[in-house]
């Protein structure tokens, strides 16, 4: 049963024709109109006026719809992953709702509705009449087109409410009577049918409608309470659920333990409204008998279907599902304010595809619980692992060892659950980071680049117990820490290293060493240049001691700078969601009316390539011959990988980061909360400590098997040459002079204490190496002891004269030819030679001249 649009004086279907004829017709046309005014005495021609007077337009916009959450498998078919809603809605078409549930709404609800004008005036005066006859059965009188008025009113104001209170009061409004609101609704009504048709009506209603709780229209309330579609609903089926509608809390069928209800006999007073229904439909020809006897005699018996709400029906992808939340939640894209973009999510009926790959996802998961426990006894144990795409910044993997739920039940149970997504910012749910450890390091290679160091310089990475001042531009000068001092994390006092050897081996001592050579705001600088920011929102610091990777910083983050690294400097923005649309297609509008722009990586050039080639290269230097071989060695498909390890502050937390140039995975076992010594923690006999190595490994190699990986960007020439620069002659300084002399220029220094020489006492008597070494190697500085004296130049003396002169050393005499007569009798050689730094009483052979009075020229020739 169909019908197209109607003409204005189809729509009123005679009920307005009455008006004006008489003030008989007029109070008749009053009272059909306003039973409640009618039967109060108000005059008719005062009625018809405010009726008339009243707006006539509706403006029916888009329903409340349920937002879906996918990923895309490797066929590119999505995979729903969680819904949302603030009403569980799914609007169908005409053609996908049963026939038989169509009659049943009007046999049930208005049996005229394809014959009248938006108002029922048979209806509407037996329920004004209902309203003041004693004993008169009541009822509501209202028409189908009526009916999707107010649930269009409703739906306005509950869209406009921003909180739980202003919702109730629409629900409030719109339960209770009014005569003004009903006036409004007839209204409405009957200017309504002037613009849609009857079907699109009758589909309006039966998509807007509530059907118990939060579950709206036919096809939700189909899947919801029966586990089919609205096309395929039976008679029976269709009946209860339009049953439903007529007292949405006292009819619903998720309830079968509610007495209160009705609903402890079988849904008694459901049944009741259903069987109604199903009479009305025999009544009007809607069904036969025998139809109508076999529906009668069946029991309502729901199969309750839960949809998958929220994130926790996402299972492992939970925490990322929870991310992209908390993205729509956040981002201004999404909307002005975040009433508005959560109302989005929950309202908007949209489409949003992730970037989530499920390969690289169910991997991480599987990796981690193999490895790492939900919960441990005497540790609050957590274990993440994210992967981000480089030059794009698509977030690919995002897992941890709990399960994820907001139910404050449910996280009552154990630490096995969490609400906390340990890979985010505080912000996006997450807490407020963790200590990266030495994975920070890059950073400072990436400063130490910047500054025009090469690789191959040398360092001095010896410990000390105070290492002074550093640069720090932040503070416009020079800062200090008194007394401030670090352990390597393999013992012992540290050494002489290039910057290259002092990254693959993670030298604590070796790197505050680059640092002090370094603007510490320099390197602070470096980080945030590849996105990196406390978790926590505070500003980066950037003392001695966060050059080791003290500051607290989300692993999402790291991922994110590494793959910065990996794309040669090209760094993005975190990227959750790959398109947003209807599930028709459409583009998705805001509520200013502008359609919805994505945010994406907002990718640049944030790291010159030289800087950033020259950090992949010591990368990949940690990989083939450094702490983070043994990950790599582990790696089953092998492409070039660059990485770094890390281990916090008494192993509280251990990480292994790294890539390719087409994913970079972090990977971190840490405590959640107290402090427990990782390298003295075990799981299933394996030091958690370890465990890094064995969960980085499988994801890396799923990675390389699905996506390759290029070559990295060679080093410029200048990133490893080694750079030789003149020593400072410090000869004669103190040995405080030198130190600062020598460490200015860029130098190490080293006390090669006291040695013989002609200076005072404690005076710089001497370097190694002197002339020019290279660039920041250590330079041994010596002081004079005393000992030694100039030996006097005795040159031309006369051998007695001389000896005289020497008064203190054991002179010995050699004689010597010469031809010229006045240098007979003069010493002509010294050895050692004069000037020359000596102890007293060294031994000194002085050459004497002999002239050969035969005038021979020692040729033979006269």
């Amino acid at each position: 049963m169909s019908e197209q649009k109607r003409t204005v004086g189809g729509a009123l279907g005679g009920f307005l024709g009455f008006v004006g004829m008489s003030a008989v017709a007029g109070v008749l046309v009053a009272a059909a109109v306003t039973p409640a005014i009618a039967v109060s005495g108000v005059a008719a021609n005062s009625s018809i006026n405010m009726f008339e007077n009243l707006p006539g337009y509706l403006a029916i916009g888009e329903l409340a719809q349920s937002s879906n959450i996918y990923a895309v498998n490797n066929e590119g078919t999505p995979v729903h992953l969680a819904t949302f809603y603030d009403q569980n809605r799914e609007s169908v078409s005409w053609d996908q709702v049963s026939q038989i549930t169509k009659d049943a709404a009007i046999a049930g609800e208005d049996p005229r509705f394809y014959d009248h004008g938006g108002v029922d005036l048979k209806g509407t005066l037996r329920a004004a009449a209902s309203q003041v006859i004693p004993g008169m059965s009541t009822s509501g009188g209202s028409s189908i087109t009526q009916q999707y008025v107010k649930n269009v009113l409703l739906e306005q104001l509950v869209a406009k409410a921003t909180t739980q209170e202003e919702v109730d009061a629409a629900w409030e409004e719109a339960a209770g009577f009014s005569t003004e609101r009903k006036l409004q609704e007839m209204r409405y009504a009957i200017t309504l049918e002037k613009t849609y048709s009857k079907d699109e009506i009758l589909l309006g209603y039966l998509n807007i409608a509530n059907f118990g709780g939060r579950v709206y229209g036919i096809q939700a309330a189909a899947q919801y309470y029966f586990g089919v579609n609205a096309a395929d609903l039976n008679i029976e089926q269709s009946a209860a659920l339009i049953a439903i509608v007529n007292s949405p809390d006292e009819y619903r069928l998720d309830r079968p333990d509610d007495v209160d209800n009705g609903a402890a006999n079988g849904y008694a007073a459901t049944k009741l409204r259903r069987d109604y229904i199903i009479r009305e439909m025999l009544e009007h020809n809607k069904i036969t008998q025998e139809q109508f006897d076999v529906a009668y005699a069946t029991q309502i018996t729901p199969t309750i279907n839960e949809p998958k709400i929220g994130c926790q029906s996402a299972g492992g992808a939970a925490y990322f599902c929870d991310y992209v939340t908390k993205v729509i939640q956040n981002n201004p894209a999404f909307g002005s304010t975040e009433d508005e973009r959560m109302a989005l999510l929950q309202r908007g009926g949209l489409e949003i595809y992730t970037t989530l790959d499920l390969d690289l996802q169910v991997t991480a998961e599987n990796s981690i619980a193999a490895y790492v426990p939900q919960a441990a006894d005497g540790i609050d144990v957590g274990a993440v692992a994210v992967t981000v795409q480089p030059g794009t910044g698509k977030i690919l993997a995002m897992a941890q060892n709990k399960s994820y739920s907001q139910d404050t039940e449910v996280l009552a149970q154990g630490p096995q659950y969490s609400a906390v997504n340990y890979n985010t910012d505080f912000e996006y749910g997450g807490s407020s980071g963790f200590q990266p450890g030495s994975t920070y390091k890059v950073f400072t290679v990436g400063e130490w680049l910047k500054e025009g160091h090469s690789l191959n310089e040398s360092i001095d990475g010896r410990k000390r117990s105070d290492w002074g001042t550093f640069r720090d531009s932040c503070n416009g000068g020079t800062i200090s820490f008194p007394g401030f001092s670090v352990n390597n994390d393999e013992g012992g006092n540290g050494g002489t290293y290039t910057a290259l050897s002092a990254t693959q081996k993670s030298v604590n001592t070796g790197f505050i060493a680059m640092a002090k050579q370094l603007d510490l705001c320099g390197i602070k600088n470096m980080a945030e240049s590849y996105g990196v920011h406390r978790a926590d929102g505070n500003p980066l610091a950037w003392g001695a001691s966060a050059v080791l990777g003290t500051e607290e910083i989300a692993p999402l983050t790291m991922a994110n700078a590494f793959a910065g690294v990996a794309a040669n400097g090209m760094v993005c923005e975190p990227t959750a969601i790959a398109s947003i649309t209807h599930a028709d297609g459409s583009p998705v509008m805001l509520a200013d009316g502008s359609e919805l722009q994505l945010p994406n990586g907002n990718c640049s050039q944030k790291v010159e390539p030289a800087v950033a080639s020259g950090m992949a290269y010591a990368m990949q230097k940690v990989m083939s011959g450094g702490t983070g071989q043994t990950s790599s060695g582990r790696v089953d498909t092998w492409v070039p990988m660059i990485g770094k390890t890390g281990t916090s502050d008494d192993n509280e937390a251990t990480w292994m980061s790294g890539a390719t140039t087409k994913a970079a995975t972090v990977v971190g076992v840490f405590n959640v909360s107290g402090h427990v010594d990782l390298r003295k923690t075990y799981f299933n006999d394996t030091q958690a400590a370890t465990l890094r190595h064995y969960i980085w490994p499988q994801i890396m190699s799923v990675a390389n098997a699905k996506f390759g990986g290029d070559a990295f960007a060679e080093p410029e020439a200048g990133a490893l040459k080694t750079v030789y620069v003149p020593v400072p002659d410090v000869r004669g300084k103190s040995l405080e002079e030198a130190q600062s002399i020598l460490e200015g220029a860029g130098f190490g220094f080293a006390d090669g204490g006291p040695a013989d020489s002609e200076l005072p006492a404690g005076q710089v008597s001497g370097t190694t190496p002197a002339g020019e070494a290279p660039r920041g190697s250590v330079v041994t500085v010596n002081t004079s002891n005393g000992q030694m004296v100039l030996l006097p130049d005795v040159i031309g003396k006369s051998f007695d004269d001389a000896k005289g002169a020497l008064g203190g050393f054991s002179v010995n005499k050699a004689e010597q030819a010469v031809t010229d007569k006045k240098q007979d009798g003069k010493v002509i050689a010294s050895d050692p030679a004069g000037g020359t730094p000596v102890k007293s009483g060294a031994s000194v052979t002085l050459t004497v001249g002999k002239f050969d009075d035969k005038g021979n020229d020692g040729k033979g020739n006269g």
